[in-house]
């Protein structure tokens, strides 16, 4: 499908609302408007979410054919929702709009290109499922850093992998900061001036296009500056990582936090740097805000139950 992301989401849109379809019909699987919406509020709720979750797409995953939709992507932006603490009742409604988009997609391919396509958006009961049992939503707190990070990252199967994951725990980068890095990025090294030692510096851009110094370790960076030297830039499948991840996690009896605990992991351990070189509580938490890529002091606050 072309166009903006407002029409894609307009041509969707069709494929499933109805004003004043009968109960009945939406849940009979004979019946033409069999799964629709048939309320202007719902459907102006879940297209608002459609539209937030195409921008992401658009942003980080430089996706502009909606139709492209994988299961990777439902994940990554679920699980780039719930890095801001989201509610119980928002990450169920994210859910419920992401399962009406896998029925609108299913139903544009019968109705426009006499296909059959599948989707299986599924993988969004199982995260919701998951964070609201391990007390990921804010009406029930859950603490997201690993036990033990730099053990967790030695097992990682692909070394890419591990450069990007010591990235994220060094620097506190997102996934999108580090999937992908060029060599205009690489800023060279300075002195620390939290921690008075000499560190690497990567240029990312990454929430809202915001961008901004990465700090990691000397070995980290020149690890990442002679990969890049040898192939022109450095990129991993996000989907890979992710499974990565997972499955070294598991193996140490470590929840699966995703790469989203190794940024938990570095709030932590930054947070402790600012404290010692002398900032107040205040200012540490506006610091590492800051050096996260949020705005709002407070928002670093939920990093460190």
């Amino acid at each position: 499908m072309r166009g903006s992301v407002y029409y894609q989401s307009s041509q969707l849109v069709k494929q499933i609302f109805q004003a004043g379809v009968k109960k009945e019909d939406k849940v009979n699987p004979n019946h033409e408007h069999y799964q629709f919406v048939s309320s202007y509020k719902t459907m102006e709720s879940y297209r608002a979410i459609w539209n937030n979750f195409f921008n992401y797409l658009l942003e980080h995953w430089k996706l502009k054919d909606f139709e492209k939709i994988e299961p990777h992507h439902i994940q990554a932006y679920m699980d780039y929702k719930v890095e801001y603490y989201p509610s119980k009742q928002y990450l169920e409604k994210i859910s419920a709009a992401l399962g009406k988009l896998e029925i609108a997609l299913k139903k544009f391919a019968k109705n426009i290109h006499n296909v059959d396509r599948e989707y299986d958006f599924s993988i969004r009961q199982t995260i919701l499922d998951e964070d609201r049992d391990l007390k990921y939503v804010s009406n029930n707190y859950h603490n997201r850093a690993y036990n033990n990070p730099l053990f967790l990252i030695e097992n990682l199967k692909d070394p890419l992998h591990k450069i990007a994951a010591k990235i994220q725990y060094e620097g506190g980068a997102r996934i999108e900061g580090v999937a992908l890095i060029k060599k205009d990025q690489m800023m060279g090294i300075k002195v620390d001036s939290i921690t008075n030692k000499e560190v690497g510096i990567v240029l990312t851009k990454e929430k809202g296009g915001k961008s901004g110094e990465v700090l990691v370790s000397i070995d980290t960076y020149t690890n990442l500056e002679s990969y890049i030297l040898e192939y022109d830039k450095f990129k991993i499948n996000r989907q890979k990582y992710y499974n990565d991840i997972k499955q070294a996690a598991i193996s140490l009896n470590e929840n699966p936090e995703a790469s989203h605990g190794l940024r938990w992991n570095f709030a932590k351990r930054r947070m402790f740097e600012y404290g010692k070189a002398g900032y107040s509580y205040e200012e540490c938490l506006q610091q590492v805000s800051y050096e996260m890529k949020h705005n709002r002091a407070s928002i670093t606050q939920h990093y460190l139950a």
